[in-house]
């Protein structure tokens, strides 16, 4: 028999297009996609959900995020670039086993899914070893979310000089062979390159002929600081590597040019507001990209500097694009008449575009008759959200993860009302603590409680 879901009268944001609210309607889930949406449906053998007064939404997506880092979550959080790279990436990384990775993806994607993101962008480039890389990819496996694993080449892209054990491009083979030859299943697999910025160009070009071989799609760092006023687009266009199947991470401080270009080639942006005003990769890049044609998506990044869910992300997003459009009226005196970015484009930024950017557009990011029944529910008891008068308002500024209090994934439900189902939380903070706790005192010097800045000097 198929399994069927019959969600009645909620508040449904569609993300299809901008503004689309269905009111008092109903969806009909069948075998983990959405079948039917319409009002007074009937229920058949359905199992019947009454979504009242609820705001249901397509499930967030991330399209980039260090999913390993979260067992040392916040303790970047006053850290500087320079002081990120070397306390993490040539720092805690280091000590890494392969069951903290599991830990640290484990818990991570938990939290995307807890608070709503269905689907994350996992950029793991702290692979050490083959074994490193099977950890990672059965702890997304293990929650039960839509997942992209990212092969990344470990820290060697960032300057490490630490020798690695592992062969990359050898070990990329071997996953896309062992765990994502059908391109099915909840988690798929793409490239983690190291880019123009960060390799010489005859490693880049190597990189990008791995991931054409392997056909994956690619997301790439570019535009971050001073390093992104190299030229990277420029680089990649010269050496004839761009492609509509690349997501290019920050932007902030590309050239018009270079936006252009990446407009022109059909290739995506993922935009990562809280980490790039605090490192100093430059102003997030949400309305160049608007400007230049190309559909902002959005990432959280790192955990270890700051929080790990979309509601904060939107709104730092959109707070920082309105105070950059206000900006020039404000030098002149002038009074801006109409807001330029709406909070229904920020939702759509968060769902469809991260969907499309993650290559999964044609699978999730809409609440659309054919697509995986990916959903989010919000509580219609929180003060912060009544009265109902603007979904989308209330989903940007008003909402956080407390409100979610259901999640469906492929028509699953994996969190019901309020807690995440068959997840042993007891059991994740310990695997969590027990992560931390090794990496934290195999480096000389780190330590807990906020006061700890990595020596520059070592």
């Amino acid at each position: 028999m198929s399994e069927r879901t019959l969600i009645r009268k909620a508040t449904v944001i569609t993300a299809a297009s901008a503004g689309e609210v269905l009111t008092d309607t109903d969806i009909l889930i069948e075998d983990g996609k959405i079948v039917v949406i319409g009002r007074e449906l009937p229920a058949g053998d359905a199992e019947i959900l009454d979504f009242t007064g609820r705001i249901v939404m397509p499930g967030f997506v991330d399209t980039h995020r260090h999913t390993w880092q979260s067992v040392v979550r916040d303790i970047a959080s006053d850290w500087s670039l320079t002081e990120y790279l070397a306390g993490l990436h040539t720092g805690l990384s280091k000590y890494y086993r392969p069951e903290d990775t599991y830990a640290g993806n484990y818990l991570g994607a938990l939290e995307a899914l807890d608070s709503g993101i269905t689907t994350l962008v996992d950029w793991s480039h702290n692979l050490a070893t083959p074994e490193h890389a099977d950890a990672a990819i059965k702890a997304l496996q293990d929650t039960g979310m839509r997942a992209v694993f990212a092969h990344g080449g470990g820290n060697k892209q960032w300057g490490a000089p630490l020798p690695s054990p592992n062969n990359h491009p050898e070990d990329a083979r071997r996953i896309r062979e062992q765990y994502f030859s059908d391109n099915t299943g909840l988690v798929t697999m793409a490239m983690a390159l190291r880019g123009p910025q960060f390799t010489t160009p005859e490693v880049n070009r190597h990189d990008f002929a791995l991931a054409k071989d392997l056909d994956l799609r690619i997301t790439v760092h570019v535009g971050d600081g001073y390093w992104g006023k190299s030229g990277p687009i420029l680089k990649l266009r010269d050496d004839g590597l761009l492609s509509d199947r690349i997501t290019y991470v920050h932007c902030d401080t590309l050239s018009d040019e270079e936006l252009d270009i990446i407009a022109a080639s059909g290739g995506s942006a993922s935009v990562s507001p809280d980490v790039e005003m605090q490192m100093g990769h430059g102003f997030p890049a949400t309305g160049r990209l608007l400007e230049h044609g190309i559909r902002p998506t959005f990432s959280i990044d790192v955990c270890s500097s700051n929080g790990g869910d979309m509601f904060g992300t939107m709104r730092t997003a959109i707070g920082m694009q309105r105070a950059l459009d206000n900006a020039p009226a404000v030098e002149t005196g002038e009074v801006i008449e109409r807001i330029g970015l709406s909070c229904a484009e920020v939702v759509r930024f968060a769902t469809i575009d991260g969907a499309n950017a993650a290559g999964l557009g044609d699978v999730t990011g809409s609440v659309e008759v054919g697509k995986a029944a990916d959903l989010v529910a919000l509580d219609d008891r929180s003060l912060a959200i009544t009265p109902m008068n603007n979904p989308f308002g209330a989903v940007v500024y008003a909402a956080h993860p407390g409100l979610v209090r259901d999640v469906f994934v492929a028509g699953k439900r994996v969190k019901k009302d309020g807690q995440l189902v068959g997840v042993d939380y007891d059991r994740v903070k310990s695997l969590a603590v027990a992560a931390r706790d090794h990496v934290m005192s195999a480096m000389p010097g780190a330590s807990l409680g906020g006061g700890w800045h990595p020596d520059l000097t070592a």
